[in-house]
């Protein structure tokens, strides 16, 4: 994929992250995922005062995506427009992207055009125990 259609993913997170609920971080985080068809699909944190029962931007997007019938998708782009630092997806949002996206799928992360990562999701979750099972689901 080439870095300008990521960038334009990018600047679709970014977005999306003014659709962020986050009164008690006051950090905004958007991500915008390509499916297979060119559509994209968007999502933002939503806090909430038992932070157990938060959800991440990432696995916003992924829940709105499987809600509206899509499995598989192409690209990820996460906006974090107030860090200092590219800021990468946490744990639980890798363990989820991989259930729907192979290794080689493009990520990119950051808090602008100028501050930002590109990778793989392979290369940000490379022990995921699901595919090394060989697992079909």
């Amino acid at each position: 994929m080439e870095k300008s259609q990521m960038m334009e993913l990018f600047e679709k997170a970014k977005v999306a992250s003014k659709n962020s609920y986050s009164p008690y971080s006051k950090f905004p985080v958007g991500a915008a995922l390509l499916m297979e068809d060119g559509s994209v699909v968007t999502g933002a944190n939503i806090e909430n005062r038992s932070f157990g029962l938060s959800n991440c931007a990432e696995r916003s997007a992924v829940f709105t995506a499987l809600s509206a019938g899509y499995r598989t998708f192409k690209a990820l782009a996460i906006a974090t427009p107030k860090a200092d630092y590219p800021v990468g997806p946490c744990g639980a949002c890798r363990q989820v992207l991989t259930e729907f996206a192979p290794a080689g799928t493009p990520v990119c992360f950051g808090a602008s055009e100028d501050n930002m990562v590109f990778t793989t999701l392979g290369e940000l979750y490379p022990y995921d125990s699901l595919h090394e099972l060989g697992s079909d689901t």
